[in-house]
């Protein structure tokens, strides 16, 4: 699998030979070009990773190249050649965002470490600011309940594995944040971590955007663009909500994982790739794969490793924690810092259900620190934020949107509750009372996050 596309710009055809045979040893693909002329050609109808562009051409100037597609919006990285580099020649590539200026004869060594110095850093460069962009989205897995030190381990137990991973929870349980953290404890973790949302992709553009496509594949495909696969060689590329993906292009990844390799929209060249998935939905899949709309085919290829995320109510434990870390990063975005929860305050949020697990938590936060007129939050502020969804929680059981589950185990918690308190907080008095058996009784609390008599349950 190709480490990077390069495209050489030099007008000695012994360079560009034995920049060709050098770099494809090393894993490389190039492309090479003997004039200014025929490299704007080239960077027209395809993508690169990397060019090499030598300074004095017979047609025209490297380093005006280079200011001409810094004009036109690229950020390709360039690396500048010479074989009589002058300081100001020098300046004017730095200036222009030039990554390195090498003086001919090129040292190979020197030239491949330039490379790969320069990929690393603009996949890094690049990850940094899909991190920017999730602010209080991304970060470690907070938690230190038994159901987060679990996955944990399962976690780092995926990592040292080649296996695909099939991530499974409920909407806003960190599926994303458990594929970035397979991916950095990998030993892949120095290629790219590519994402695709698969729900957010339009069924007509859904190919192109995973294989990629050829020039003039279809109206508006001006140039030749590389797909995530191609994208993530040498890394891990995580298949966000693949169980809304349209079944004809289920048919076409279930081809990929099985002969690892590819085929460009509008191309015929099969391209082999390296490539490791992790996939994640929030669907029941074998509900999905009974009622037609997944094939289980490709569910049984993508099922390698599972792993289900938890639920935020059935580790109420670690509300409080990620509580802190979200009004930790909300205060300082909005510039009201020293705000603090009072405990009637932390237990109300506690209490809640949350529907939408962590995401939910997250929002709910970063609103009550911009509607909270105070520098402490209480139980008042909480319930005022709340609102609506606890004023449907009171007027009936149904609320439009949430899954049966959802209302079930919220059913179930509020009847516990109730029960154990009626019955003065002894466990086994509960038990008698709704007529269930004792232990069953622990693991229905157990599961929904409850405490009941700690005296007892220990006994047990």
């Amino acid at each position: 699998m190709p480490r990077g596309h390069v495209l050489v710009l030099d007008d000695e055809r012994a360079i560009l030979t034995t920049l060709q045979k050098a770099l494809s040893l090393e894993g490389y693909t190039v492309d090479v070009a003997g004039g200014v002329g025929v490299a704007e050609e080239k960077l027209a109808k395809r993508s690169y990773d990397i060019a090499l562009f030598d300074v004095s051409l017979p047609d025209g100037d490297g380093v005006e190249l280079l200011q001409r597609i810094r004009v036109a919006g690229s950020e390709l990285p360039v690396v500048m050649m010479s074989g009589h580099a002058t300081v100001d020649a020098a300046v004017r590539a730095t200036r222009l965002g030039a990554i390195d200026f090498l003086e001919k004869p090129l040292s190979t060594d020197r030239l491949l470490l330039v490379l790969e110095n320069t990929l690393r850093l603009v996949r890094a460069e690049a990850e940094a600011k899909a991190l920017r962009t999730q602010t209080g989205q991304v970060g470690e897995l907070i938690g230190e309940s038994r159901a987060m030190l679990d996955l944990r381990q399962q976690i780092a137990r995926a990592a040292k594995a080649t296996a695909t991973v099939f991530v499974t929870g409920e909407r806003g349980t960190g599926k994303e944040l458990v594929a970035r953290a397979i991916h950095g404890a990998s030993k892949r973790a120095r290629g790219p971590l590519e994402k695709m949302n698969c729900a957010a992709v339009p069924s007509e553009l859904i190919e192109s955007e995973m294989f990629g496509h050829e020039a003039g594949a279809f109206t508006g495909a001006t140039k030749q663009r590389r797909g995530k696969f191609e994208r993530a060689s040498g890394g891990t590329l995580f298949l966000d909500e693949v169980g809304d993906m349209p079944l004809a292009m289920q048919a076409k990844l279930l081809r990929v994982l099985q002969e690892r390799e590819i085929e460009r929209v509008g191309g015929h060249e099969t391209i082999k790739v390296d490539v490791r998935v992790v996939a994640a939905t929030n669907r029941d899949i074998e509900a999905a794969c009974r009622e037609g709309q997944f094939r289980p085919d490709l569910y049984d290829r993508l099922n390698v490793l599972p792993l289900s995320l938890p639920p935020l109510r059935a580790r109420r434990e670690d509300v409080p924690l990620l509580a802190r870390h979200f009004l930790a990063l909300a205060t300082q975005a909005n510039d009201r810092p020293g705000m603090a929860f009072t405990d009637g305050g932390m237990s109300m949020l506690v209490a809640y259900s949350f529907p939408g697990n962590v995401r939910e938590l997250r929002n709910i936060i970063e609103r009550l620190v911009i509607l909270t007129p105070d520098e402490t939050i209480d139980e008042g502020d909480v319930k005022v934020c709340l609102g609506g969804q606890q004023a449907a929680m009171k007027g009936g059981l149904f609320r439009p949107g949430v899954p049966f589950r959802v209302l079930a185990e919220e059913a179930e918690r509020a009847i516990l509750e109730e029960a154990l308190g009626h019955h003065g907080g002894q466990m086994a008095a509960t038990a008698r009372g709704l007529g269930l058996e004792r232990s069953h009784l622990y693991k229905k609390f157990k599961a929904l996050g409850l405490r009941g008599d700690k005296g007892e349950a220990e006994d047990e």
